[in-house]
């Protein structure tokens, strides 16, 4: 088994969870079977995804508690933006101030964030703000609300019949 250490850097393609983490890598890689690596992470972009994501999953909870017979029809979560998608027949533009609003204020409550499995076995897990909501999610959450920021809401109107919200936080660190 080779000791060294591998000099190249090498972007990952993609990275799947099979019974362990498996990562693809371009094709004229130089690894070797035993190479050790040494793994790093973007933190500032994956901590920006993580603020996004979570500023999405609370705009999504005050959507759907606002408008119970909304439909998600999709949503990204981009380095820059958080998108979620609807059918829905109205604007929501009227409700775009008070939704950014309604989600800031929820962000300034300073509330811990619980990310807990509810099956363990199936591994099912939720968030939970203890004033708000308790979402099934399987996602990377931040530890705290104050975590996301200053929010920002965009509505765009993708086609008839269909709404979008788009979600922007600040640039921290």
């Amino acid at each position: 088994m080779s000791q060294k250490l591998a000099k190249s850097a090498q972007s990952v393609q993609e990275a799947l969870n099979k019974a362990g983490l498996v990562c693809s890598i371009a094709a004229d890689h130089t690894l070797q079977v035993g190479d050790r690596l040494k793994i790093m992470i973007d933190w500032a972009r994956r901590y920006k995804l993580m603020r996004l994501h979570f500023a999405a999953e609370v705009v999504l909870e005050l959507v759907g508690q606002k408008f119970p017979d909304i439909v998600k029809t999709g949503a990204h979560i981009a380095a820059d933006k958080a998108r979620i998608d609807f059918e829905w027949q109205d604007s929501l533009a009227p409700f775009i101030q008070i939704l950014q609003q309604e989600a800031q204020n929820i962000i300034d409550l300073n509330q811990d964030i619980i990310s807990a499995f509810s099956d363990e076995g199936s591994e099912r897990r939720y968030w939970k703000i203890n004033t708000f909501s308790q979402v099934p999610c399987g996602g990377t959450h931040i530890k705290n609300t104050q975590e996301i920021g200053k929010l920002r809401l965009k509505r765009a109107n993708p086609g008839r019949g269909k709404e979008q919200i788009e979600i922007f936080v600040d640039d921290r660190e």
